[in-house]
């Protein structure tokens, strides 16, 4: 093959492609890179792109230290400049962070072997009836371990994202200020410092006046939600009425409490269907609607505070208002109507699940009982990382992390609504003004048949996702439920490429 100035396919590499063409090495040792084979002009964004390659398929893991942005020059025969714009673009997409003298390592971390579709032998097999059969209580569990090669599951921010040099900052911090006696048992209501934080942080971002005795902290939504439970049904309360369509998983933990379900519109839930069930209180996400994105219209909200002061309760689950783009913060409902709201909220979709930290905000009427029950659970929760996540909160360090994330996030929710748009055009997009995940309806022209045979496809594809019909009660139109924020945009366009294919081959 005849190649002019060493290019392949007898492309000749000029001065503007930022090669430097005299003595340039056909390949480099890292990750065995040759940029002969980028497009013209695009050095950078090729470079990146097999960076982010490498850390898909595990050949970089979490703490991987990448060369040095002028040694990785030298070795490819390319200017500072290529290189050095293809790590702003991984740091930009979470990829990678600087670490000062530390340099630039890999902080997203690799799918596992069995997160990938081609993992090695052994790897266990999709569960044949995950989304035909009706979900049970371990079903969510069964969904997370099962492989697939890129997944659109809802409910995770970016992790990759996660501050990690902030955390240990704080906590060095926080253990260099413990005495002895903090390492005893504590107040089953959470440390003082870290209800005082909340109740600043509720004060600031969801307009929610709060003493800290008001605050409970817990193990995240989920264990607010089964202390309600107990204390609820002590009181001889034995249904709590739900939105329809409304979290599989919340109706999991109200159990063995009723959930009748109440239909949601364009304006939020529907009083005078909630009214015509007889529920003395009803679970809501008011602030963005869990899974339609919906928000509680101003005359809803009036609705509701009627019946609540005529005697209902309202628990709030305010899982991820923190994330919006395209309207401005919606107030919570405890802020209008505090004796009437239990108000429960969490980080696990503003820093990770995995740290199991939530707060719950009772009426003074539950607030010793819901105490007790949590006292009975678990003495209340680990100590340090309550302190560290209340020097976060009081440093600035978490309101920094949020508004990075943002960013983080509309990209992703970008980058779905225009692969919708090219490979599900007749689809309809519910709920892209805020949070971490779209709801898209089907019509028959787009797919007809059940949204659990479309998830069955796909999941055999590689990609995984929530049927919409999961999260019903009633009869729906098929539907998806696709998280996009724990994916780089490449990545949520070849997912739902491949959906957009599996609905046209139905």
């Amino acid at each position: 093959m005849n190649r002019s100035n060493g290019s392949p396919s007898g492309r000749s590499i000029t001065p503007d492609d930022g090669v430097r063409t005299a003595g340039a090495p056909a390949t480099s040792d890292f990750l065995q890179l040759d940029p002969r084979d980028a497009p013209r002009g695009g050095l950078g964004e090729w470079l990146a792109r097999e960076i982010r390659g490498a850390i898909a398929d595990g050949r970089l893991t979490t703490g991987s230290r990448l060369p040095a942005t002028r040694a990785l020059a030298d070795e490819l025969g390319v200017s500072r400049g290529v290189v050095t714009e293809a790590y702003r673009r991984l740091t930009e997409d979470g990829h990678v962070a600087g670490r000062g003298r530390g340099g630039t390592v890999v902080v997203a971390p690799s799918p596992r072997p069995s997160d990938r579709r081609d993992g090695p032998p052994g790897a266990p097999a999709p569960r044949a009836d995950l989304f035909t059969a009706p979900p049970d209580l371990g079903v969510f569990d069964a969904i997370r371990t099962t492989p697939a090669r890129i997944d659109l599951s809802p409910g995770l921010p970016d992790l990759s994202a996660f501050p990690r040099a902030a955390w240990l900052r704080a906590e060095r911090s926080v253990l260099a200020a413990l005495t002895p006696a903090d390492f005893g048992y504590g107040d089953p209501r959470g440390t003082p410092a870290l209800r005082t934080a909340v109740a600043r942080w509720l004060s600031l971002n969801r307009g929610i006046m709060a003493d800290p005795d008001d605050v409970l902290i817990v193990n995240g939504t989920a264990q607010a939600l089964r202390l309600l439970v107990d204390v609820l049904h002590a009181e001889g309360i034995s249904e709590i009425a739900v939105e329809e369509p409304g979290s599989l998983g919340v109706r999991q933990h109200l159990r063995p409490l009723g959930t009748p379900p109440v239909p949601v519109d364009a304006h939020g839930i529907r009083v005078d269907a909630l009214r015509a069930t007889g529920a003395p209180a009803v679970l809501l996400t008011p602030a963005h609607q869990f899974p339609t994105g919906v928000v509680l219209g101003g005359e809803r909200r009036r609705e509701l505070m009627d019946w609540a002061r005529g005697g209902g309760l309202v628990i709030e689950d305010d899982y991820d208002a923190e994330h919006r783009y395209d309207r401005p913060a919606v107030p919570a409902l405890r802020a209008l109507l505090p004796e009437h709201v239990c108000y429960a909220g969490s980080v696990s979709k503003l820093l990770a699940p995995a740290l199991r930290l939530g707060w719950l905000l009772a009426p003074a009427a539950y607030r010793a009982a819901l105490v007790d029950a949590k006292r009975l659970t678990d003495l209340g929760n680990a100590a340090l990382p309550q302190l560290v996540l209340a020097h976060l909160m009081e440093s600035g360090d978490l309101e920094r992390h949020l508004r990075l994330i943002r960013k983080h996030h509309r990209r992703r929710r970008d980058a779905m609504i225009e692969a919708i748009r090219t490979h599900l055009p007749g689809a309809v997009v519910h709920g892209a003004a805020a949070g971490l995940h779209l709801t898209i309806t089907l019509d028959g022209d787009t797919y007809d048949g059940p949204d659990t045979a479309l998830a069955t496809a796909a999941l055999a594809h590689g990609v995984k996702t929530h049927p919409l019909s999961w999260h019903t009660q009633l009869p729906h139109a098929p539907g998806l439920v696709l998280g996009y924020a724990a994916n780089h945009p490449t990545r949520i366009a070849e997912g739902v490429a491949v959906l957009g294919r599996v609905a046209r081959e139905a």
